[in-house]
């Protein structure tokens, strides 16, 4: 017996004095009303109303009940109230910087649909694990090496000219005396400015005798894609982000690099929940390969 929906159907009844009406109040039929209220009977072993053919009327034992049913009514309404605003209240996320506004505003969209309202905010890889730890968001989209990522992003090097090659190998920065103007760089943006994205790229420069200056990390992607819009520099960057950037892009012929995420909750919360809701808004914003887990796990 669901005693909320029982003692709902008692108090209609018992306020209004009639089966007909006060189910009609509780919107519910007149039997379900009936049945509802028989099966309190049935559970106290007392009768709550005499029943006659126009009224019902309260038994002495009915009308000392009434007011804990009333209470216990009204309880229920409140926690329904709660729940609902609670669902409707923003759930702070932080998300990479380097996602555009139409995907994340997709995303949000795609959340609102699945009853969410999500509160972005948009950082850096160091400023949303502070975010996530100082319990200023919920969850977070972290940065995490490839073998921990649920998600995974190809990176490659994009261009602002057509290179007309498949693949750009950085041996061909490498300046020899003979080559005119300055060395060509590749600008890192902040999103990629971590050690396992940096450290494999920076081993590489040096194992090709690049000068250090050909590594240069940005201070923001605006920077970094100025600097390449003006030069021949290559941009580490995302196969969409060198699309949104109007830019040429292709894999690194030495090296596989991959940005990888993984979301993580705050302690009182739980990511797999969100991220269940969630994944095919988070692998279009992202601009990711398929998750890891929906691929059986091939990077895990």
């Amino acid at each position: 017996m669901d005693l909320v929906a029982a003692s709902r159907a008692f108090v209609s009844v018992g306020e209004h004095g009639s089966f007909t009406v006060g189910a009609a109040a509780a919107r519910m039929s007149q039997p379900v009303a009936s049945r509802r209220v028989a099966a309190l009977e049935e559970r106290f072993g007392e009768r709550l109303f005499e029943r006659t053919s126009r009224r019902a009327v309260l038994t002495p034992f009915g009308r000392d009940l009434l007011p804990a049913a009333r209470q216990l009514v009204q309880a229920a309404d409140l926690l329904l109230h709660e729940a609902d605003t609670v669902k409707q209240r923003p759930r702070p996320i932080a998300m990479p910087d380097v996602c555009s506004a139409a995907a994340l505003a997709r995303l949000m969209a795609d959340a609102g649909a699945q009853g969410l309202t999500l509160d972005l905010r948009v950082a850096g890889p160091a400023r949303r694990l502070e975010l996530l730890h100082s319990q200023q968001v919920r969850a977070a989209l972290l940065a995490v090496p490839p073998d921990e990522a649920t998600w995974c992003v190809p990176l490659g090097l994009a261009g602002a000219r057509e290179q007309g090659v498949r693949r750009v190998y950085l041996e061909t920065l490498r300046l020899s005396r003979l080559s005119p103007g300055p060395a060509r760089r590749v600008r890192l943006q902040p999103e990629d400015d971590v050690p396992h994205v940096r450290d494999p790229l920076t081993r590489l420069r040096d194992a090709l005798g690049l000068r250090p200056s050909q590594l240069a990390a940005a201070r923001d992607l605006t920077t970094a894609a100025a600097e390449v819009l003006g030069s021949d520099d290559l941009l580490l960057c995302s196969r969409a982000q060198a699309r949104e950037l109007g830019l040429d892009w292709r894999p690194l012929g030495e090296v596989s690099l991959l940005r990888g995420y993984a979301l993580a909750a705050a302690a009182q919360d739980c990511p797999q929940e969100l991220e269940a809701r969630l994944a095919a808004a988070f692998v279009r914003c992202l601009g990711a390969d398929v998750p890891e887990r929906a691929a059986g796990g091939a990077r895990r």
